[in-house]
């Protein structure tokens, strides 16, 4: 059974609702620890411990400060409201540093030494593929916002971003129909994500849309020389560039395709790796007029987004953005809110178990749904880069159920 769809508050509100918090916990405070949390995590009868754990520094700091602070905010307003069975939620928060086994490290802190009832965290692949083995291994509970690749799932993820049929087949089936392309170069940063995304593009290209692969290449994260990629794109002349360049060799990769004239008006590209929090540190008069494969821009016009800018600006600034990993980084507290509050309990299986069917019709996207492989139901959506950093949404998807293991493409 469904549980009902959560009400997220804006942030005007957050004054009153930090009145009912008194009266939830009121109203829970006969529910004690023992019986909510019967396998020794951090829970006390006022206070639920949980984890956040991102790059703060290092190359990948560009993507996934976003994520960090999104997930602060729900938390916030999650506390204003009550906070989760009655308890405010307390945050430890660690850093990856941008190196995979110090993710992995800290992910064992968080679940052995602190005990964490949940961690909201990882953006890269390879750092997710290197905290799951802790993660299987301690029982813990993560919930992971990036796009990525598919071809996995896990009892202990809540996967949060979308999959690769919802994003790249999407993105490639519409560049496909609305430019009529033929030839497709794909570029990626060197890891498990850019590579295992290409192996689908490819793939996708040429045994469903007909379509030629001309170049493909990978660069180690943190490169910032593209002088030699970017006279191969010159010459061959792609009917579409399709990119996946992450953290900061973004900013070096687009003003050097800007330097040498391959802009908009000569050279299509779908990127699904720019979001806006990349758009600050590359600069939208660099990229104007290129595309990117999302689920969520932060200029989508519903009520939902609305307060959810609304309430991020005014915490961290009126020149902050919002990009997709970073809104869906700010679903994982809802919906651990909401599969907790459905279990009636913190355990770990009690809360993987009530997760599938979990909806939010109040997420800033619109609407999302988990379903029984940890996924969500999620739409696709192609934004092209304005001048400002921001995209005009220029397609939008039905509702596209996940499919982390796509037939003919593994």
């Amino acid at each position: 059974m469904d549980s009902q769809p959560i009400r997220l508050l804006p942030r005007r509100l957050a004054v009153g609702a930090a009145a009912l918090s008194l009266l939830a916990a009121s109203l829970f405070s006969h529910v004690a620890s023992a019986e909510v949390n019967t396998t020794g995590l951090a829970v006390t009868d006022s206070e639920v411990t949980v984890g956040i754990l991102h790059s703060a520094t290092g190359t990948m700091a560009i993507s996934e400060t976003g994520s960090i602070q999104a997930e602060r905010l729900a938390i916030e307003q999650i506390n204003a409201s009550g906070g989760v069975l009655g308890r405010q939620i307390k945050v430890i928060q660690e850093d990856g540093a941008s190196d995979w086994p110090t993710f992995a490290e800290k992910a064992r802190k968080l679940l052995v030494g602190d005990k964490v009832a949940t961690v909201f965290g990882c953006w890269t692949s390879a750092s997710r593929k290197a905290v799951l083995p802790v993660f299987e291994k301690e029982n813990g509970l993560l919930y992971y916002p990036t796009f990525y690749e598919g071809l996995e799932q896990s009892k202990n993820v809540i996967y949060t971003g979308q999959e690769a049929t919802q994003q790249i087949l999407a993105g490639l089936d519409w560049v496909a129909k609305e430019k009529g392309a033929k030839t497709f170069y794909l570029l990626g940063s060197d890891y498990i994500w850019p590579r295992t995304s290409m192996k689908i593009a490819r793939k996708h290209i040429e045994n469903v849309l007909g379509g030629k692969v001309v170049g493909e290449e990978y660069y180690p994260l943190g490169n910032t020389q593209f002088g030699s990629l970017i006279n191969k794109i010159k010459l061959r002349k792609p009917d579409v560039v399709f990119a996946a360049v992450v953290g900061g060799s973004n900013v070096a990769f687009y003003k050097q395709m800007k330097a040498a004239g391959v802009t908009a008006d000569k050279q299509t590209l779908l990127t699904l790796s720019v979001t806006e929090d990349e758009l600050l540190g590359i600069g939208g008069e660099n990229m104007a007029g290129f595309y990117a494969s999302m689920k969520y821009f932060q200029s989508l016009d519903n009520p939902n987004n609305a307060a959810f800018v609304e309430a991020f600006k005014a915490k961290y600034g009126q020149d902050a953005v919002i990009g997709d990993v970073t809104q869906a980084a700010y679903l994982g507290p809802w919906l651990w809110k909401a599969a907790v509050e459905k279990a009636g309990s913190f355990d770990i299986d009690k809360v993987v178990a009530a997760s599938p069917g979990i909806e939010l019709d109040t997420a800033p996207e619109g609407y999302v749904k988990v379903h029984d492989n940890h996924h969500l139901w999620s739409k696709t959506r192609i934004g092209e880069v304005q001048k400002d950093g921001q995209f005009k949404v220029v397609f939008e998807s039905d509702l596209i159920e996940p499919n982390p293991f796509p037939a003919g493409y593994q």
